[in-house]
């Protein structure tokens, strides 16, 4: 397993990191515990360190879960990262709760990456008003945080108002091929990078819209690395960047576990050739995606019961694949009448926590009106 080094921390992990928010799941949307544990297993045997939750993963579920299979380790075989629903908390008091809860949650003396969750404009204001970083300090001094920063979702000025702020241990940002110039960006790793920084790196694959492509894209990958797959190359693009420490996938089957582990077991950078692919790839695909939801569900839950990412994704895939027989199962039979953009009543309550500021009502309407009267079959 390819290793990185967190030269500011003294510190070496895993660069695949495990992303605990899109484990299997049951009928009842319960997480698939039998199956999520073989998982992780097969991630640590192969020397995944990197473990990555929040409070509201998996309804809350994931801290819990993720704590007892990793009491079968060693603790120090490990580094585990959790996070702060600062959306959640109105008083400092809210959060030392909320924290002190979660350490009883995974069942952990201490946590090693604790990270102010999705800091966007608003929320850093809340941080400093309420003095969330001081705190964050004081559980450090206690033992009980190892390692203090944030993850982001806004534009690069906020970015950048945020890592000058304070003297952070590292932080976490969207980035993929696709996202170069939205959110942080290219710009902001680059700022990072020159702080001295260390990143991690969640949404390298984009949500999935990043593992599959119609024929044509894929062959565009084929004909350089036949034996590799669409989603690797993603992977392999955020990784070839020295100052990613760890890239985080969300895996959601065994086969996406097996799959991300050749990718970083034999780590190989991406060579001038293939980065050559991937921009002719980008150039093709900036034509076809309509926004850019990565079905981080901060929108959910809808009052009305619209299955907004979902309904994005669906969307989207169609026009990338441009054929309807891609999607047609999933907005026929798997999303439901009731989930569809059809019950939006337009209250605007997902724009509000919509971390890619999308124009979600006026998105809805369209993926309603072109599904149910496909252009592409």
């Amino acid at each position: 397993m390819e290793k990185r080094k967190f030269d500011k921390l003294g510190i070496e992990t895993s660069l695949l990191g495990f992303g605990c928010m899109r484990f299997p799941t049951q009928e009842d949307g319960k997480i698939d515990e039998v199956q999520a544990e073989k998982m992780l297993d097969e991630a640590m045997a192969k020397g995944v360190t990197y473990y990555d939750t929040a409070f509201p993963y998996h309804n809350g579920d994931s801290e819990p879960f993720v704590g007892r299979v990793l009491n079968k380790y060693d603790r120090s075989s490990y580094v585990l990262a959790t996070k702060l629903p600062v959306w959640m908390v109105e008083t400092r008091e809210d959060a030392e709760k909320i924290f002190e809860d979660q350490l009883k949650r995974l069942d952990k003396e201490y946590v090693d990456f604790y990270l102010l969750h999705a800091l966007d404009k608003e929320r850093f204001e809340k941080v400093k008003k309420l003095g969330l970083i001081e705190m964050c300090e004081k559980f450090r001094e206690e033992g009980k945080i190892r390692y203090i920063g944030f993850s982001f979702h806004d534009d690069y000025e906020v970015f950048e108002e945020i890592i000058n702020y304070y003297n952070w241990d590292f932080c976490q940002i969207q980035y993929n091929y696709m996202d170069t110039e939205i959110q942080a960006g290219d710009k902001g790793y680059r700022l990072a990078e020159e702080k001295g920084i260390p990143m991690v790196i969640m949404e390298p694959v984009r949500g999935g819209l990043l593992a599959g492509f119609s024929d044509d894209i894929e062959n565009m990958f084929r004909q350089v690395r036949p034996d590799q797959s669409v989603a690797s190359w993603a992977l392999r693009w955020v990784a070839s960047h020295p100052n990613v420490k760890v890239v985080l996938s969300g895996m959601s089957t065994p086969q996406q576990v097996e799959d991300n582990l050749k990718t970083f077991g034999d780590f190989e950078p991406l060579s001038e050739k293939e980065e050559e692919t991937v921009k002719r790839v980008v150039d093709t695909l900036n034509g076809r995606v309509q926004n850019g939801c990565t079905g981080c569900r901060y929108c959910m839950p809808c009052p009305s019961g619209v299955d907004i990412p979902g309904s994005f994704r669906i969307w989207n895939d169609y026009h990338i694949y441009q054929k309807y027989s891609f999607v047609q199962n999933r907005w026929e039979k798997d999303l439901g009448e009731d989930a569809k953009p059809s019950n939006c009543v337009e209250c605007g309550a997902c724009e509000e926590q919509c971390p890619q500021k999308i124009s979600i009502r006026e998105h809805l309407k369209r993926v309603q009106a072109e599904l149910d009267n496909p252009v592409w079959k």
